[in-house]
């Protein structure tokens, strides 16, 4: 069983005549009997009945195009493959992220991405800063966005945003009546910091280095868990404004001085090939980031 002759076959049952299937593949109409002859002899199968000239499907002849038809749906799926291909280099995408990222901006990248590539496949792959940044050091991920530097990244890194931390408060806090809070304001408060090891622990901590009197109850990885722990009353943290604009209508958001940068980096392979997809999301999450920042309050 050959191509030539199914591609016939199929020509034939969406025309009704040889004729115009030989019309229809640019080729003579005895050169489509005999493909169809040939097709019949490898099946075993009587796909036409032929009388007075004409051709009339045959049961074997309908069940056998249901099946042909599956198979050029895979076809049809592989050229839409190629497509792709040929357009972005690749018709998929696999971005990694941490939870941050994740839970805030990404989702409104995807929105917009999507928009533009209906059809590019987006797989997105969770973990700390330094999983993020092994992921795509070894090309298992076509790019990464980070909140802060790994200490021993094998990866381009480029800031796509720097926001100034704020303080979170429980409802109701005796702080929330100040303006800006500083690391003297927070003298004697149950204190959620960000996990040992993380680059952003040793950040905030810097900031309280003159003036440390925090009591230090809990420590998490998660800006998005300190908030929740915050509005249920175990303490104050400080997270980056994008997530704690999350959970504003649990915590009470202040501004925090020093400045205390969240700043957020796009990671790409070293050497990598060029990539449009990658090109284009890119550009999608500058854009959402920059609106995004643009819409915190002063």
């Amino acid at each position: 069983m050959k191509f030539k002759e199914i591609d016939a076959f199929r020509a034939v049952m969406r025309s009704g005549s040889m004729t115009a299937a030989a019309t229809e593949l640019y080729t003579s109409q005895p050169n489509v009997s005999r493909l169809i002859a040939q097709l019949e002899y490898a099946t075993g199968l009587t796909l036409f009945t032929r009388s007075a000239g004409r051709l009339t499907p045959t049961e074997e002849g309908l069940a056998f195009l249901r099946e042909v038809d599956r198979a050029f749906v895979g076809l049809d799926a592989l050229k839409d493959a190629a497509r792709n291909i040929r357009q972005f280099g690749k018709g998929r995408l696999r971005i990694a992220t941490v939870p941050s990222l994740a839970m805030t901006v990404l989702p409104l990248v995807l929105q917009r991405f999507h928009a533009d590539h209906p059809d590019v496949y987006v797989a997105m792959e969770t973990g700390s800063t330094q999983l993020v940044a092994d992921w795509v050091g070894s090309r298992y991920c076509d790019l990464g966005l980070v909140s802060y530097l790994p200490p021993a990244a094998v990866t381009e890194a480029e800031p796509i945003a720097d926001l100034a931390g704020c303080c979170v408060l429980p409802p109701g806090h005796r702080l929330a009546a100040l303006d800006v809070l500083t690391p003297a304001d927070l003298a004697g408060e149950s204190f959620i910091s960000m996990s040992h090891g993380d680059g952003l622990r040793s950040t905030i901590d810097a900031a309280f280095a003159d003036d440390d009197r925090r009591i230090m109850h809990f420590e998490t990885p998660y800006g998005a868990t300190i908030c929740r722990m915050v509005g249920l009353g175990l303490g104050v943290g400080i997270v980056n404004p994008l997530v704690a604009r999350m959970h504003a209508s649990d915590v009470v958001i202040r501004p925090f001085a020093p400045r205390i940068p969240f700043v957020s980096y796009l990671l790409l392979a070293r050497n990598r090939p060029a990539n449009l997809l990658v090109e284009r999301f890119t550009g999608r999450m500058v854009e959402v980031l920059a609106a995004e920042t643009g819409a915190l309050p002063a």
